[in-house]
């Protein structure tokens, strides 16, 4: 029988913050775990124009 992974936590209460360049809201990942504190941006993309005008 095939196991299958699935999510066994509840999303809402993932700590969220809003991205410094495009203002929508993101949540927390596990890869961003140990440096939480420091994500500021939502995405690559957002990262990559954060010095363009908004």
């Amino acid at each position: 029988m095939k196991t299958e992974r699935r999510f066994r936590g509840i999303k809402a209460t993932l700590p969220s913050k809003d991205c410094n360049k495009c203002g929508k809201p993101f949540s927390w990942r596990k890869k961003w775990a140990k440096c939480w504190e420091e994500v500021k941006f939502c995405s690559e993309r957002c990262r990559r124009a954060r010095r363009g005008a908004s």
